[in-house]
């Protein structure tokens, strides 16, 4: 080893030494001693690399400051990121955020006990579906619901409960596959079915149906391909047509609608998704959807439709495998609240606000904080503001883009790569995106009370920006 490197890996403390720091030692009226062992040993590691790269022995101040914020990131193990990408409901950042009427109620249901399957009337146990069944029948018009984890699960629960063993018609131009490994022939084969392909990619007809109907038909499948679209020379069945077949054969139909609205979107100008009223009106004797993404909720799988089927799947055993709990029931019913009373939604659903945001006021809110960002960062980085694209995202209407603005940055002497990993290393994160060689942050997903912690790291990325141009 070089006599030089081996001088500067000698001057680094002791675990002990480091913990005994000023401002270290006031942490072990409050931490276990192996805890803050195991942190120290972890920033002394670090500085051991880093002086075997070249670089100087980090003072006793900058150890201290390493072992305080690996516990603040420890003690924030989901940290609150600013999201700057201008996709609304973004999977990466855990998708929905809550409406305040969903937050009161997971406070109230986190802190107290709660009557989930209890009958306060009868005084007897009850089912946790009477949370929210009524509010989710008046607002679909089906005869029965029932709550799962998510909507991967209802699918699988609903194939399993009412096909099991039996053959599923699907259309192949809807044999999905989502992000993180939902294939809907693999969650087919392990609910204990058998996919029966009928169609080509691109066409497929009521005759198709017709002819795949046999003895050992157990449902007819339709799937709302909400994260691809097949342009062109087209033709698929509506779910009219395949329930009139349905009947006539005695079959079953269940539609999965994986994102699901309850409402038309396109009252507020966004592209109109299936309803999941509509749907049932239409004849599903099972729809499944998701409790976030377009609904504005959290994460949860929901199954609505003839009462003989969700009795079925809410007696069935590996229901208790998949049931939710008493927080997502407490922030499901106070979302499913909001959309049976309120007059204006777009007004307490975040989801909602940030979907409808119009590009005049986004672009207004862009040119105000860059020409407060202009004076700290220019010349060295180059602000602009420019027209660009968001979209609703987590498999949401995938060919719908929402007109949007951003602020980007161009830096004359690092990449766009570093500088968004400044900003993520800010003291609360920010996550944009990269195109073209230039950072995008993109306004419409920041809510107004993040705007301060926004500016706050810009300022820290340009600090880091001038060090390193400096030399320091």
């Amino acid at each position: 080893m070089d006599s030089e490197v081996a001088r500067r890996l000698r001057e680094l403390p002791s675990v002990e030494a480091l913990l005994s720091s000023e401002r270290l030692r006031v942490l072990r009226d409050h931490y276990r001693p192996e805890y803050l062992s195991r942190l120290a040993r972890s920033a002394l590691q670090r500085a051991r690399a880093a002086v075997r790269t070249g670089s100087e022995a980090p003072s006793l101040e900058a150890l201290s400051e390493w072992v305080l914020q690996a516990l603040a990131q420890e003690a924030e193990p989901l940290r609150r990121v600013i999201n700057c990408t201008g996709t609304v409901t973004h999977t990466n950042l855990g998708r929905a955020l809550l409406p305040e009427a969903a937050r009161r109620a997971l406070l109230q249901a986190a802190s107290s006990y709660v009557a989930l399957e209890y009958d306060l009337e009868r005084g007897e146990r009850g089912h946790r579906d009477r949370v929210v069944e009524p509010l989710l029948c008046r607002l679909t018009g089906a005869e029965a619901a029932t709550v799962v984890n998510n909507n991967a699960a209802a699918v699988w629960l609903a194939l399993h409960v009412l096909a099991r063993g039996r053959e599923v018609v699907v259309s192949r131009g809807e044999l999905i596959e989502i992000g993180g490994s939902f294939r809907l022939p693999e969650v087919m084969a392990a609910a204990g079915v058998s996919l029966r392909e009928v169609g080509t990619t691109n066409r497929t007809h009521p005759r198709d149906y017709e002819a795949a109907i046999g003895e050992n038909t157990g449902l007819l499948l339709k799937v709302h391909p909400s994260n691809y679209t097949i342009e062109g020379f087209t033709r698929s069945v509506e779910l009219e047509e395949l329930v009139a077949i349905g009947r006539r054969h005695g079959v079953p139909v269940m539609e999965d609608l994986g994102s699901g609205a309850l409402v038309d979107l396109s009252r507020w100008g966004l592209p109109r998704e299936p309803v999941v009223g509509e749907r049932i009106a239409a004849g599903a004797d099972l729809v499944t959807f998701s409790g976030d993404k377009l609904l504005g909720g959290p994460q949860a799988g929901i199954i609505v439709g003839k009462r003989e089927a969700i009795e079925a799947i809410r007696r069935h055993p590996m229901m208790r495998t998949f049931r939710a709990d008493k927080l997502t029931y407490a922030a499901l019913s106070a979302v499913l609240r909001l959309y049976e009373t309120e007059p204006n939604l777009r007004t307490v659903l975040p989801m909602l606000q940030r979907m409808t945001w119009t590009p005049e006021a986004l672009q207004e809110r862009c040119q105000l904080w860059a020409a407060t960002w202009r004076p700290r960062l220019e010349p060295g980085i180059l602000v602009a503001v420019e027209p660009c694209s968001a979209q609703i995202g987590s498999g949401a209407q995938p060919t719908a883009r929402l007109s949007s603005w951003a602020i980007t940055l161009r830096s004359q002497t690092v990449g766009p790569d570093r500088l968004a990993a400044w900003l993520r290393d800010a003291p609360t994160p920010v996550v944009g995106r990269i195109e073209g060689e230039r950072l995008w942050l993109d306004l419409r997903t920041v809510a107004d009370a993040e705007l301060p912690e926004l500016d706050r790291a810009i300022t820290f990325l340009g600090e880091r920006h001038r060090e390193v141009s400096s030399g320091r």
